[in-house]
């Protein structure tokens, strides 16, 4: 057994967890798998990826129903700070979920986006006709003229289908009403949906809970580059703000309402200008 799968098969036996969340290999790919004690002698074929899913998304669910659960479960950085968003949001209960860090791997379908928090380094920069392109970074980004970057996205928006994929695959969506799927916000049964509202709705969501796992832009099958937009609103807010998320357990600016709110926007003079 490897160490994991033994640290793993003890807590189990100990008791330390009830259920713990990892892979298993499935036909040669990583699923993910839930590991019990009824089953204890599966740890020995626990894997910890290279496959990336929402396994947190999965936490969510078993808590939901079974709020005393003990919950273990692998952890990369950006599975930690979607833990601590879902611990803000009341979605986990401090302390349920007990991880086992693994190093961070990267994105199956985009090689040059690592899981670090930090900005792509990418091997070169091609200005691209139409579009965004995913390697770049916010600096890159934002020396295109604003005329420019407007079209970009908005050709990067019309590729959408409006499979939801983004918000499904993303493990800090838990809303049970989705403003996504509001009739009077977007409209249903034609596509590409509504341009440029689908997105900027997801994106306004996001600012602020985005923990820039890039989930959404390897289940996107339009290849939009999501990770970048996201990773653009949650600048806003750390500019703004001084909010940089899943860093602690602090509610994100957005939450905040009533008479006294914990933060305030920084002067307007900071965010940078064109």
């Amino acid at each position: 057994m490897t160490s994991i799968q033994q640290q793993v098969h003890t807590w189990l036996e100990e008791g330390r967890v009830d259920i713990f969340l990892a892979y298993r290999m499935v036909e040669g790919h990583p699923l993910p798998h839930a590991f019990t004690r009824e089953r204890i002698d599966e740890t020995d074929t626990l894997v910890t990826g290279p496959a990336r899913y929402s396994l947190e998304k999965f936490a969510t669910h078993i808590a939901s129903r079974y709020p005393d659960a003990k919950i273990g479960m692998v952890a990369r950085d950006c599975n930690q700070r979607a833990l601590n968003v879902l611990q803000v949001w009341n979605q986990l209960k401090p302390g349920q979920v007990d991880t086992v860090p693994v190093n961070c791997c990267p994105s199956l379908l985009k090689p040059h986006a690592d899981c670090s928090y930090l900005e792509p380094k990418p091997a070169g920069h091609v200005k691209l006709e139409r579009g965004q392109d995913p390697n770049q970074s916010l600096a890159q980004a934002d020396t295109l003229p604003r005329a420019e970057r407007f079209d970009r996205w908005m050709y990067e928006f019309s590729k959408c289908i409006k499979c939801y994929g983004c918000r499904n695959i993303c493990p800090v969506c838990f809303c049970k009403d989705c403003s996504l799927e509001h009739p009077d916000l977007i409209g249903t049964g034609h596509l590409p949906p509504d341009i440029p509202i689908f997105h900027l709705v997801r994106a306004v969501h996001m600012a602020g809970r985005c923990i820039d796992c890039g989930l959404c832009e390897d289940a996107c099958p339009a290849e939009i580059p999501l990770r970048l937009l996201y990773r653009k609103v949650n600048a806003i807010v750390k500019d703004l703000f001084g909010y940089e998320t899943g860093s602690g357990d602090t509610l994100p600016p957005f939450s905040i309402l009533g008479d006294k709110p914990t933060m305030s926007p920084q002067p307007l003079l900071a965010v940078s200008q064109e």
